[in-house]
């Protein structure tokens, strides 16, 4: 793959980010204050180069061709690479930038984060935008994200690479379907955890600690049995609705579904298991303006986040 951008001419290396992040020539232009003829012609150039029409027209829309897609977080991560190496600007200007941030979250944070975090974005950096995906499965994925995106969002007691900024505070339910008939007023039983099966969440890189739900339900005598195994917490919450199974899941989270999905949280004998989200970042942002401004924004939402509780 990096030999296709051997022998490119660097002055392209800008007009090619922008038309394969913008997938539209007019807003690639805008991007880099080029006139629609010189993109135009940067990607006529870039088309010869690579013997490939990267961009093609379907309908009324541009969509990239496969050698496009592949090119498309190599070149993101080169354009990083430069701008490490010549150094980033020393000032960011929030409401005069156009930046797109770039945030790897799970379903959880995002249900906690989204809002409060596009509407600070929206009132002080108006031009700017957001982009979230989902957290990598492996732990060389993540790394591999983790110098690619600007912020990465994961518990801290994962022990993950990377700076780390703490957000907000949880803790982890239990939930089970509203007529469970392990159910005894709200509450399960030691015996009722262990005889159950459970649904689990494995969404975090592997080689990571064990769940820390895991520890607390041995430290009780409790070996669970796992008949369903999901990617996300949001999924747990449909896995465990209408069945016999239970799971632990962010307690914010099950208090937005549980009307929807006729679900409880049920009490336990477990000890309260405490889980912190933090923002993890590549040491290479430490001093990115942009990267510093995005963590203060976070910080204020993970101020206002905890206030409200």
């Amino acid at each position: 793959m990096h030999e296709g951008l051997q022998g490119i001419d660097a002055n392209l290396l800008l007009p090619l980010h922008a038309l394969l992040q913008e997938r539209n020539l007019t807003r690639a232009g805008d991007r880099l204050t080029m006139s629609p003829s010189a993109i135009s012609g940067a990607l006529i150039r870039l088309r010869k180069h690579f013997g490939d029409e990267l961009l093609v027209r379907t309908g009324r829309a541009f969509t990239l061709t496969p050698l496009g897609e592949r090119l498309r977080p190599v070149v993101a991560e080169a354009i990083e690479a430069a701008e490490t190496l010549l150094g980033s600007p020393r000032s960011f200007d929030p409401a005069a930038s156009a930046k797109r941030f770039t945030l790897s979250m799970s379903e959880y944070a995002m249900t906690v984060l989204s809002q409060p975090l596009t509407r600070l974005l929206s009132e002080q950096g108006p031009g700017c935008s957001v982009a979230f995906d989902s957290i990598p499965m492996t732990r060389q994925q993540y790394e591999r994200q983790l110098v690619r995106r600007d912020l990465v969002i994961v518990p801290l007691h994962f022990a993950l690479p990377g700076r780390t900024q703490p957000l907000f505070t949880d803790e982890l339910a239990c939930v089970v379907a509203r007529r469970n008939p392990r159910l005894r007023n709200g509450t399960l039983t030691a015996r009722d955890l262990q005889e159950m099966p459970h649904a689990v969440a494995e969404f975090i890189p592997a080689g990571s600690p064990p769940l820390p739900v895991e520890a607390e339900l041995l430290r009780n005598g409790i070996h669970r049995t796992i008949l369903v195994q999901v990617t996300s917490s949001l999924s747990l919450l449909y896995a465990v609705a209408g069945t016999s199974m239970c799971g632990f899941v962010p307690k914010r989270l099950a208090q937005r579904c549980l009307t929807m999905l006729d679900l409880v949280i049920a009490g336990t004998p477990l000890r309260p298991v405490p889980i912190t989200e933090a923002a993890h970042w590549h040491p290479r942002r430490d001093d990115d303006p942009a990267c510093v401004w995005l963590r203060r924004l976070l910080h204020e939402v993970a101020v206002e986040i905890e206030s409200a509780d």
